[in-house]
């Protein structure tokens, strides 16, 4: 019995596949679940119809897809980021401020669109982006850094002086008191109040 897959079952094919089936599965599961029809000579006129009209559109979406990729490969972006002495950047470059700068050129791409892994320092890379399952482009981009100024490290140890210097002194002041209450004067007011009673 032929069958006309109405949506994909595993181990048997896939949407819009015409199958050779067993007439008892065929009848009591594909057709009742909606999973399959009759493959007869008018459903397969349709489908034969359906896959030409699918196929149009999909040439032409591929075709958009092409002419996209082909100006995103032409683009270039770059990214000034501050970094730290070590050339290591503050937060990261990703994939959506990739899609904002595309977007600032006029592209309209999804940052779901692009892969890209997180760039930490400077440097050349490039951008993935899926436009079609079939087809990918590259952007190219480079981040560059602006250094920290190291005056913010300058003042740090500074003021780490200044209370450094105060926490040597409380232990020496503390020090003397306890030297001058001796124990034999804490105890002397206690057998002086028993001898009272």
């Amino acid at each position: 019995m032929e069958i006309i897959l109405k949506e994909d079952v595993i181990g048997l094919g896939y949407k819009n596949d015409i199958v050779n089936v067993k007439a008892g599965y065929g009848r009591n599961y594909l057709i009742p679940t909606g999973k399959g029809v009759i493959a007869s000579e008018s459903a397969k006129k349709v489908l034969a119809e359906e896959l030409k009209q699918k196929a149009v559109k999909l040439a032409k979406i591929k075709a958009e897809a092409e002419a996209l990729a082909e100006k995103l490969n032409a683009a270039s972006l770059s990214f000034n980021a501050k970094a730290s002495s070590t050339g290591v950047i503050y937060g990261s470059v990703g994939s959506l401020q990739i899609a904002e700068e595309l977007q600032k050129l006029g592209f309209d791409i999804d940052r779901k669109l692009i892969a890209v892994k997180d760039v930490k320092t400077a440097g050349e890379y490039v951008a993935v982006v899926k436009l079609h399952k079939e087809v990918t482009a590259q952007v190219p981009f480079t981040v560059t850094v602006e250094m920290d100024k190291p005056e913010v490290t300058e003042e740090a140890p500074e003021e780490k002086k200044p209370r450094k210097a105060r926490r040597e002194e409380t232990p020496e002041e503390e020090a003397p008191v306890a030297e001058e209450v001796p124990a034999e004067e804490a105890e002397a007011p206690a057998v002086e109040e028993k001898t009272e009673e």
